[in-house]
């Protein structure tokens, strides 16, 4: 009977039974993708991860293969599982990680939708070690949506959005609709519309809404700079990676947030299991279209903490 390694993670988070839990598998046994999906349901988590080993030229080139899959199908990219799947890799195989130097480690994954760079900054009075930032794709920006129709989906008043920052389709990978509203006051009463809501999204081009809303300054370096949910799967999100990437995108792009400016996301409060992500992206002048700038170099960071790790047996 093969047994297959795993680990359980909680991402975004520095302590356990918070952030966004996730199953790594080390695929050792070549696991046809119909077993994946098995395995996947098996876990029951928003996402599990299936490390595929190579030969270390072969991932020193092009990094390791990794397969992410929820309980309903494969995703060509994801952001949590993307980051935990790195932090369980520099854990558990130190021999994927690459030295950087004077910036501290880095590890590649390749997924479906390419190369995926996680950095590993050395330890700080900021971040605990088990801090990553992974580096996603630069943002493809698709229609802006009608905001009145978006409301209505999401189970808001027209009010509650921001009239300067039309809600847009944004892909980093993933493709979801941004929402932003005037403040996060308005996130406790959201209630997306489900069964409407996915035949509207999949025909603009986006999978699910991502609705943030700006927190009201304090004087607590804890307290984040913007909150967010994402409901999906007639359930919740408790972080949403990928999602963060094209939310940073659309700031930027849309110059709410400053070029290289980096700012804390909170996301999960309402479903008991909060978890910190840190955001930036820059704004590339020399090779927009049209003279516009190019939004790059965006940034999804946070830290991850091992819960339990253990073994399948699988017939």
């Amino acid at each position: 009977m093969p047994q297959i390694d795993y680990f359980v993670v909680d991402v975004f988070t520095q302590k356990a039974l918070a952030g966004n839990p996730l199953a790594v598998v080390m695929n050792t046994c070549a696991l046809t993708t119909e077993r994946m999906q098995a395995i996947a349901c098996e876990f029951n988590l928003s996402e599990t991860t299936f490390i595929e080993r190579r030969d270390l030229a072969t991932e020193e080139a092009e990094g390791v293969r990794v397969r992410i899959f929820t309980t309903q199908e494969e995703l060509d990219f994801a952001g949590h599982p993307t980051l935990g799947t790195a932090s369980v890799l520099k854990m558990a195989a130190p021999e994927c990680i690459a030295a950087e130097a004077g910036t501290g480690e880095k590890v590649t994954l390749r997924l479906n939708v390419g190369a995926v760079p996680v950095g590993f900054a050395q330890r700080s009075d900021e971040f605990e070690e088990s801090y990553g930032e992974m580096t996603q794709r630069d943002p493809e920006f698709g229609a802006e949506l009608e905001a009145g129709e978006v409301a209505r989906l999401i189970g808001l008043e027209v009010e509650d959005l921001d009239p300067g920052l039309p809600p847009q389709t944004v892909s980093t990978g993933t493709a979801f609709a941004i929402v932003a509203l005037r403040s996060d006051v308005a996130l406790a009463r959201l209630r997306v519309n489900q069964a409407e809501a996915t035949t509207w999204l999949r025909e603009r081009g986006a999978r699910w809404f991502y609705v943030l809303g700006p927190v009201s300054r304090s004087e607590s370096s804890e307290q984040p700079n913007w909150r967010a949910r994402m409901q999906f799967y007639g359930g919740e999100d408790p972080a949403s990676g990928s999602a963060a990437g094209c939310a940073i995108s659309y700031l930027v792009h849309h110059r709410t947030v400053g070029s290289g400016e980096r700012i804390h996301l909170r996301q999960g409060v309402e479903i008991g299991r909060t978890s910190d992500l840190y955001l930036s992206a820059r704004l590339d002048s020399s090779s927009g279209k049209d003279d516009s700038p190019r939004v790059t170099d965006v940034r999804v960071g946070g830290s991850t903490v091992l819960v339990a790790k253990g073994q399948l047996f699988l017939p």
